[in-house]
């Protein structure tokens, strides 16, 4: 079994099936990410960067770097988002290294943070994430927001 992790960005064969996989997983209107992934494919900009996770060429996880992930602290920046790994593709260790690669490629944008927001409470401590604070999300929610150092 092979594994990689890829950008969009720079295999932009890939977009389509990327746009799917982050709306499937995620519930969220198919819009929303063909536009910012499409975007993101031809922009100067460091950010976003969409990353998919491929076990012999089958999609079974992602992540994405943006400057905001919906979440009141506009002051922090910039935040992995959409971390997944297929259901049956657990228990291997695959969302340590997505959570690995994101610091690596935050690091290599210049960056010396890198934010998330969950309602997860455990996990990412185990990979030397750093609870700091809370914000809040447009819809009302409240979630913890999480800090790690690029590497």
């Amino acid at each position: 079994m092979s594994l990689q992790i890829i950008g969009i960005r720079e295999n932009p064969e890939y977009l389509e099936r990327g746009i799917d996989y982050f709306a499937a997983k995620w519930g969220i209107d198919r819009r929303i990410y063909a536009d910012s992934i499409s975007h993101s494919i031809t922009c100067d900009s460091p950010l976003p960067r969409w990353y998919l996770l491929l076990e012999d060429n089958e999609i079974i996880g992602s992540y994405g770097l943006i400057t905001n992930d919906f979440i009141s602290r506009q002051d922090l920046y910039p935040w992995l988002c959409a971390l997944y790994i297929d259901e049956s593709h657990r228990g291997r260790q695959l969302g340590a290294k997505l959570l690995e690669h994101g610091r690596l490629q935050a690091g290599k944008q210049g960056f010396s943070k890198l934010y998330l927001c969950t309602d997860h409470v455990g996990y990412y401590e185990k990979y030397d994430w750093k609870h700091i604070g809370f914000g809040y999300h447009p819809w009302g929610e409240e979630s913890r927001i999480y800090e790690a150092t690029s590497l």
